[in-house]
């Protein structure tokens, strides 16, 4: 090929000549010489990876949606890079404590896979759920951080399964998640922490996230190479299915040939019969048509266009007339520090006119008035559409 490599010599090259390598896939630093690496498990193929990401770029754009609502934040996750690790490659990466949460499934699917943060990542996601402005990183991460981002991600992931459902055409439900601080420099703690993760193979999925200008970071999902297989296998019979069950093209109508003209004959005048029509349109003479006549169901109105005899069964129809002083927004921090003396201020200003509402529609303007001891309201506007 004029002194150029192909594709097939490319690949052999990057993968140390081994065509099974896991094309697709970016070897994890470290991962290459430990026993993991060769274990009986193997590598994901190339279209097994394939779907693996589009499955979790897919899952993940969804969760982001849901984050984005929680912590009322732009949340920005870009496309996934997919490749192979093990905890001890985790650890020499991650300097800093991370927090594991694992993500296991109840429906649809069998298996759970783990989603990993950085310790810093979770606290700013948790102090924006919680009303601040996410730069209350100093403080210790409690187990109310970790009871928060629990439940973001069984929010997030729930959005998430709902996606995969669709995707492979089955019910996906998960289980709640559970988080765990993972300390890399603690072997002692991270041992038992992590014992069933030990000398075991996973498929890493790496998204970029930015949260505003807060965080520009990393999530990572690891997914067990069983797992990762049945998420394919089943995807896959999804993919067959509807490529089946979808309509086979049509082919093009052929013109139809073109017929000699045949010679012109008179045509004849059939007998008109009861109930038939003449080709032409035309009734025939002999029957006697008058056009339809209908009762007049419009009730007898008054000069101003009511039916009282109609809307006077509707009279004693109760109505909840409501007046709203004035409305306020409120974090749920705020709402929990109300107490006795807590003033609430409304959004609107003294003096100017309440709303008046018929149930909950918005129907006139008023001012408050006070009766003997009760409170009660004069109506100075009506308000139209």
């Amino acid at each position: 090929m004029d002194g150029m490599l192909s594709q097939e010599e490319i690949n052999a090259l990057l993968g140390g000549g081994d065509d099974d390598s896991g094309a697709g896939f970016d070897d994890a630093p470290g991962a290459g010489g430990s026993s993991a690496t060769s274990n009986s498990e193997g590598r994901l193929s190339p279209e097994e990876g394939d779907a693996l990401g589009e499955i979790a770029n897919i899952s993940m754009g969804t969760a982001a949606t849901t984050l984005s609502v929680l912590i009322n934040n732009r949340v920005e996750i870009t496309t996934p890079t997919l490749s192979y690790v093990t905890v001890e490659d985790l650890k020499e990466r991650n300097q800093a404590p991370c927090v594991f949460i694992y993500i296991g499934y109840r429906t649809g699917l069998e298996g759970k896979n783990v989603l990993v943060l950085k310790e810093r990542d979770v606290k700013v996601i948790t102090d924006l759920m919680m009303g601040g402005d996410g730069t209350n990183t100093d403080v210790e991460l409690s187990d109310l951080h970790l009871s928060a981002i629990s439940e973001a991600m069984n929010q997030m992931m729930g959005s998430a399964a709902t996606s995969m459902s669709t995707m492979i055409d089955e019910m996906v439900d998960i289980s709640p998640p559970t988080s765990i601080r993972v300390d890399f420099d603690d072997d002692a703690g991270l041992e038992n922490v992590l014992k069933d993760m030990a000398g075991k193979l996973f498929a890493q999925v790496s998204f970029k996230m930015v949260i505003g200008d807060l965080i520009d970071s990393e999530i990572i999902q690891l997914y067990p190479l069983p797992f990762a297989r049945m998420l394919y296998e089943k995807f896959k019979h999804t993919m067959t299915n509807e490529e089946e069950s979808a309509p086979a093209p049509q082919p093009m109508p052929q013109p139809m040939p073109q017929q000699a003209p045949q010679p012109a004959m008179m045509p004849q005048q059939p007998m008109p019969q009861m109930g038939a029509m003449p080709m032409n349109g035309m009734p025939p003479q002999d029957l006697n048509i008058q056009p339809a006549q209908f009762q007049n169901f419009m009730p007898t109105q008054n000069l101003n266009g009511i039916a009282p005899e109609n809307i006077d069964l509707i009279m004693d129809v109760p109505l909840e007339v409501t007046v709203e002083l004035g409305r306020a927004s409120k974090s749920i921090k705020e709402i929990l520090d109300f107490s006795p003396g807590t003033v609430i201020e409304l959004d609107k200003l003294a003096g100017e006119p309440i709303d008046v509402l018929v149930n909950g529609k918005f129907v006139a303007k008023g001012e408050v008035v006070v009766i003997e001891e009760n409170f009660a309201i004069r109506v100075t506007e009506i308000i139209k559409d």
